[in-house]
């Protein structure tokens, strides 16, 4: 990139011959980013040209070639990081938008239980379940041990067991029985439970019959 030739004088900055948006574009399109920082002319150049005086335009446009601060050949111009920057947060916007359709759990109820209250997060939960495949294979199960008194127990919405799982005994009540499925990404997603005592694929959907026999 060849370095830019000093055009203006100071005299013609200052008059209408030159325009605010004139400075600005030169300086967005030749000036390293930290120069722009420095000099509060970062932005969209309507943006900047709106809010800019002139004579810090001028200032910032002799101090350039004072400086000598050019941006390289290989470093983007304002309007690129500008572009950038703008595709990220498109990107962003449909990451979060996808994320929030995607519901966590679905939950139908099998038998209702006590409607005096929920689970909150941190309860300590006691819970028998069953964990179905979607095809009906059971891949985990504590209800053959429920006549020894021996529920799983762990606190609730602590990150102790998948997340799907966890937000939904937040939602039941004491006695409550429910099927719940649980979407792919919220039970153990890409890499699945390979270690499992009946392994889980990877983006497997999950099916839980639970009841949650008492929280405190």
């Amino acid at each position: 990139m060849a370095t830019p030739t000093q055009d203006w004088t100071t005299e013609q900055l200052l008059s209408d011959a030159v325009s605010k948006k004139d400075i600005l574009t030169f300086l967005h399109l030749n000036a390293t980013h930290d120069f722009l920082v420095e000099f509060k002319l970062t932005g969209k150049i309507p943006t900047v040209v709106k809010n800019a005086k002139k004579d810090v335009l001028v200032e910032a446009y002799n101090g350039l070639f004072a400086r000598q601060d050019f941006r390289g050949a290989d470093e983007p111009s304002e309007e690129d990081l500008l572009a950038q920057k703008s595709a990220s947060a498109v990107v962003e916007r449909k990451e979060v938008a996808v994320e929030a359709t995607v519901p966590k759990f679905t939950k139908s109820i099998l038998k209702k239980g006590e409607t005096a209250g929920n689970p909150r997060k941190g309860s300590n939960v006691a819970v028998f379940y069953t964990g179905f495949f979607e095809d009906g294979t059971i891949f985990d199960s504590n209800v053959s041990v429920k006549t020894k008194k021996n529920p799983l127990r762990f606190r609730a919405g602590n990150g102790n067991v998948i997340p799907g799982w966890d937000d939904a005994i937040l939602t039941m009540g004491r006695g409550e029985k429910a099927r719940i499925t649980i979407e792919p990404e919220f039970a153990y997603g890409r890499k699945g439970a390979p270690d499992a005592k009946v392994p889980i694929p990877p983006n497997t959907k999950l099916i839980f019959e639970v009841e949650l026999a008492s929280f405190d």
